[in-house]
């Protein structure tokens, strides 16, 4: 992939929104540095860095697109209520890959887990929580 400024500067705003951001939210963080930066440029950049591999497009239910770097594997669990995203261990999934290889004879190719629920706090406080996607601590409370 060709290094342009504009790739950077997209790549930049996802490492400063801490990832699971929207192509709105990459856009808005970029104006308050360049006002005025195209839209279109931003959609541009996250297809260049998407296929590239330097930036991974998490479909984490409905709604937009949310990016995130590319480190390691993206497997999701997310709140229907506050937005809030866990990452699923690998463990996990590799266990229920081997489980469909020798129980079903069944080969994948390739395994994207996203599973919707509610997380632990809405659970036990139904309020609304702040408008910011935040990431969910996949350590189990006793």
């Amino acid at each position: 992939m060709r290094r342009t400024a504009q790739r950077e500067m997209v790549y930049n705003a996802i490492v400063s929104l801490g990832g699971h951001c929207t192509a709105d939210e990459i856009a808005a963080e970029l104006h308050k540095v360049r006002p005025g930066f195209p839209r279109s440029t931003v959609y541009r950049a996250l297809e260049a860095l998407t296929a590239s591999g330097s930036v991974f497009a998490a479909h984490l239910g409905d709604g937009p697109t949310h990016y995130e770097l590319a480190a390691g594997d993206h497997h999701h669990a997310v709140c229907q209520v506050c937005g809030g995203v866990m990452h699923i261990q690998e463990e996990l999934v590799k266990e229920l890959e081997q489980h469909l290889q020798e129980g079903h004879r069944f080969r994948p190719v390739r395994t994207e887990v996203l599973v919707v629920g509610v997380c632990d706090d809405c659970s036990r406080n139904p309020a609304p929580h702040g408008s910011r996607r935040r990431i969910i601590d996949p350590h189990h409370r006793h």
